[in-house]
């Protein structure tokens, strides 16, 4: 396992992080058995993984919950980040927030604390100030953000610096390398991504648009008259599953699974600190934790080309759900 240090602190953490909502067990993710999931934060931690990451959103707290039952008797191994939901952005909501985590993590300090999403309702300079308040008091060790696009970043860093912004980003997810991305690489800030797989359309398991289930065709790769989009676009099926045939070509080639390539690809990219992949049982920690990180540059820049198309019908806009006109990200 490779470790790194987050920009700006002094924590060390796994480059292959575990992204903990499917320990939760909600209808996102299926039910889960709470053994199973306390099961698989003990596998990642002997395996090498010691970076996990939660929010008070997953399962309404269970994820938070489970994760503490876990690392109980454990908790100095890992490195522990969480999030706050936007509409907890008020300072003191702020504050109630952090001290339900705590509680339900069962633990007196968070590594890593987080904006889940920009409020555009609190002003942003209430929000940071509880939560530099928040580190102050020891609390949080180290502050950051997720889905934070330029002109949020522009206005944070008027006020301070984040350890790191947490982004989606994959193959199939390009859309930080427009600008998000360059620009957190300028200002020495981590990017911790997730849906590292797209919702598994890395993984290898489809061939067709066809095949997707309902519930994972609804991002602007699939058409708009997919049930349950809302994006209203057209979408490119065709852009997609050509570079995805094209990726499990490479996998063969390699005689490497197309998920540690698309985690291994990720990990070769600038201001990348980490991937956060989704682990809910032993054996996909220890899967994960023994993944080969090195690619060559040559099958870099192959990935890259492979999957230029998509990069480019989808665009600047990294909302997988919502057209340009009404991204949540600004």
């Amino acid at each position: 396992m490779e470790y790194v240090h987050l920009p700006n602190t002094d924590l060390r953490v796994s480059r292959v992080a575990m992204g903990c909502w499917g320990l939760s067990g909600d209808a996102t993710w299926g039910p889960l058995d709470e053994g199973e999931a306390i099961a698989a934060v003990h596998a990642a931690l002997d395996a090498g993984i010691q970076f996990f990451d939660t929010a008070e959103l997953y399962g309404d707290g269970v994820s938070e919950e489970r994760l503490g039952k876990a690392v109980r008797g454990r908790r100095r191994e890992a490195i522990i980040a969480s999030k706050f939901n936007p509409e907890h952005a008020r300072a003191e909501q702020v504050t109630a927030a952090c001290h339900r985590t705590l509680k339900r993590l069962g633990t007196d300090y968070l590594d890593l604390y987080q904006i889940h999403w920009p409020s555009r309702t609190v002003p942003l300079e209430e929000t940071w100030a509880a939560m530099e308040t928040l580190q102050k008091q020891g609390k949080v060790r180290a502050l950051g953000v997720c889905n934070f696009g330029v002109g949020d970043l522009g206005a944070l860093l008027r006020l301070g610096r984040p350890a790191a912004d947490q982004l989606p980003y994959s193959l199939l997810n390009r859309a930080v390398e427009f600008a998000i991305l360059p620009r957190c690489r300028a200002e020495g800030i981590g990017v911790l991504c997730y849906s590292p797989l797209q919702l598994g359309l890395l993984s290898g398991g489809f061939r067709t648009a066809d095949e997707v289930p309902e519930g994972r065709a609804r991002t602007r790769h699939f058409s708009s008259h997919r049930p349950g989009t809302r994006h209203g676009e057209p979408g490119c099926e065709e852009e997609t599953f050509a570079a995805i045939d094209a990726i499990r070509q490479v996998s063969h080639e390699l005689d490497r699974p197309m998920a540690e390539l698309a985690i291994a690809w990720l990990l070769a990219q600038p201001a990348v600190s980490c991937v956060l992949v989704g682990i809910r049982t032993a054996q996909q920690a220890r899967q994960n934790a023994a993944l080969d990180p090195s690619l060559d540059g040559a099958t870099v820049a192959r990935l890259a080309q492979i999957t230029e198309a998509v990069k480019q019908a989808l665009g600047p806009n990294p909302d997988a759900w919502e057209p340009a006109c009404r991204s949540r990200f600004r």
